[in-house]
C-alpha cells in the first residue's frame, strides 16, 4: 500500500489554529506508523506547503519549519516522512494536458500533477482535505 500527501494535511499539522490541525495530526501519526504503507509528496506539493507557511505567516522560520517536517532534518535528527516524487517532464505534459480541458473545475494545477503521479506511480490513497479529488482518487481524511 502507499498512500500520497497533499499541502494541506502538512500545513494545517504545522499549524495549531487551524480548524483541520488534530485531524491532520491524526493522520501523520498513522503515516508514522505505516499504517498507509509508503508515504509520498511531490516537489510542488512541498513548493505549495512552504510558501503557504511563508505568506500566512510572513516568517521564513515558518517555512523552514514546514520544510523540516516534510523533508525532515539530520541537523535536529527530525526523520523524513515522505519520499519526494519530482514532477518530470511526462507529468507536468499530462497534468498539463488534463488541466486545459477544465473538466476538474476547481482543481490547480498542482492538483493535477497530483492526480498524474497517483497513477503513474499506482499510489492508493490520497491523504488530503480537499473535496475536489472525490470520485477522482481514494481519499482519506
Amino acid at each position: 500500500m502507499s498512500a500520497f500527501i497533499d499541502s494541506n494535511i502538512f500545513v494545517a499539522f504545522a499549524n495549531k489554529r487551524d480548524r483541520d490541525h488534530f485531524r491532520s495530526k491524526d493522520l501523520m501519526n498513522r503515516l508514522r506508523k505505516g499504517e498507509f504503507g509508503q508515504p509520498y509528496s511531490s516537489d510542488y506539493v512541498f513548493d505549495e506547503a512552504i510558501t503557504t507557511a511563508l505568506l500566512r505567516t510572513g516568517r521564513l522560520d515558518a517555512a523552514v519549519k514546514m520544510g523540516k517536517i516534510i523533508l525532515g532534518s539530520k541537523e535536529e535528527s527530525i526523520p523524513s516522512l515522505v519520499r519526494i516524487i519530482r514532477v518530470d517532464e511526462r507529468i507536468f505534459s499530462e497534468a498539463w494536458a488534463t488541466f486545459k480541458t477544465g473538466r476538474f473545475e476547481g482543481l490547480s494545477f498542482t492538483d493535477h500533477t497530483i492526480l498524474a503521479q497517483l497513477k503513474d506511480f499506482k499510489i492508493d490513497v490520497l491523504i488530503s482535505f480537499d473535496t475536489g479529488f472525490d470520485g477522482l482518487a481514494v481519499r482519506v481524511s
